[in-house]
């Protein structure tokens, strides 16, 4: 007998199960037709993170502290890169980085661009070297007796002292002793008559000792004159100048030989430097160059007069002497000097220094696209000057370049592509070490 009971319970479990199958399958019809399109344009080349201002290599979700200086991380966009052609991914070149600024971006950076021109450029080398004193301008008074320092005139040094003033007066017993001898030698010439030879002689050579002693002719006349020995020698200056050292002081006892003043005449100074031996095959005697005093806007004509044909033994490096002409007294010893040796000149495209960046991997500088947009270009760099570098390749004539305010432009490159281009290495953080350490040996900095 049929269990229609039963069968009623069966056919309500299928049409149950019918019902599900059927809801499913619309769900799933609508989910896919709910599905959302990817975004395309701008908003999908767009995507926001956190970086760390002074670490721009941090990269981070979102909001919190820098892993190495533990700052607060801030919002950044960053730029996907443009779509690149078929043939550039089979092996072409890359393309160069841009970057885009506002105009008040541009203004506050004072970025200023100029077109790449040519010009003939001169090489130059800057030598750092310093003046001092010229040796041949420069004196020593030495006492040529033995005795006591009686009155010293001159006290300090740098104190300006003409010629024939007076420096040191001495005490000599020696000098006394001469100088009655020479006295001697004129009365008994006297007595017999100018005309025997013989005392003549005696008056000569007494006469020399004393010149040898350092007398003058004005002293020896004042001494035959008066027929009275001078108790202490004076020492007069041989030149005009200033006194560079005293090396006694009054009552002090000397001998033969010591110093007593030194002297020289800034007229004329050295300026000394030092360069490679690289450098030397362009430098001659007698070669006018420009000397850059610190401290003075002026330039100054001098002339090489001296080439050390050896090296100092720690530096490895020779002496250059310029002499230089100081005729107004404005310069002294001690100051510091750049002597600028002009090389060969060339044609060539050449930039101010600041519009090249440089780093581990080469030569840089941006080029403007249009007003807002920079393109990041290598070059190679030829001779260069205190003020222009000369541009080999990597640039054409007539580019604009940006000369000013060009680290704003890599700061920007930096912050917003990851990577620090003046260190010439890639700054990004592996995602496996978003979360390492600040003390982490593996983190790239």
């Amino acid at each position: 007998m049929i269990n229609f009971l039963s069968l009623r319970r069966a056919r309500g479990r299928r049409y149950l199960l019918l019902m599900l199958v059927g809801l499913l399958g619309l769900v799933a019809t609508a989910c896919q037709k709910a599905k959302p399109v990817a975004k395309t344009g701008d908003n999908a080349a767009v995507s926001s993170y956190y970086t760390c201002p002074m670490h721009p290599q941090v990269h981070e979700d979102g909001p919190g502290k820098c892993p190495i200086c533990s700052m607060d991380l801030v919002k950044a966009t960053k730029h996907a890169a443009p779509a690149v052609a078929a043939s550039q991914r089979t092996g072409g070149p890359a393309p160069a980085p841009e970057v885009m600024l506002t105009n008040q971006q541009i203004q506050l950076a004072n970025i200023r661009v100029e077109a790449l021109g040519t010009g003939t450029e001169q090489s130059r080398t800057v030598l750092t070297g310093a003046l001092a004193a010229d040796a041949t301008q420069t004196s020593t008074v030495s006492s040529r007796v033995s005795g006591r320092v009686e009155h010293l005139f001159v006290r300090q040094t740098g104190e300006p002292i003409r010629r024939g003033a007076p420096l040191v007066s001495i005490y000599s017993e020696q000098l006394q002793a001469l100088q009655q001898e020479y006295l001697l030698s004129l009365a008994q010439q006297r007595a017999v008559g100018e005309n025997v030879n013989q005392y003549g002689r005696l008056v000569e050579a007494a006469r020399q000792k004393l010149r040898l002693l350092g007398m003058s002719a004005g002293q020896l006349r004042t001494l035959a004159a008066t027929g009275r020995p001078t108790p202490a020698l004076t020492f007069y200056s041989p030149q005009a100048g200033l006194v560079q050292q005293v090396g006694v002081t009054e009552g002090q006892y000397v001998g033969e030989g010591t110093l007593l003043v030194s002297l020289t005449n800034l007229s004329s100074l050295w300026v000394e430097a030092q360069l490679y031996p690289e450098e030397v095959a362009g430098i001659r005697v007698g070669q006018s160059v420009q000397v850059q005093v610190a401290g003075f806007a002026d330039s100054y004509t001098g002339k090489v007069i001296f080439l050390s044909p050896e090296l100092q033994a720690n530096s490895k490096v020779t002496l250059l002497r310029v002499q230089l002409a100081n005729p107004d007294g404005r310069l002294q010893p001690g100051m510091q000097a750049n002597v600028n040796l002009a090389g060969p000149r060339s044609t060539a495209l050449a930039l101010p220094q600041g519009a090249v960046l440089r780093d581990s991997q080469g030569s840089y500088v941006w080029q403007q696209l249009n007003a807002n947009n920079f393109r990041r270009l290598k070059v190679t760099t030829g001779p260069e000057t205190d003020q222009t570098v000369a541009i080999t390749s990597g640039l054409d004539a007539g580019a604009k370049v940006v000369v000013s305010g060009a680290y704003l432009l890599e700061s920007e490159y930096a912050l917003y592509q990851g990577a620090d281009p003046m260190g010439g290495m890639d700054m990004k953080k592996p995602a496996a070490d978003k979360k390492a350490s600040a003390m982490d040996p593996n983190m790239k900095m």
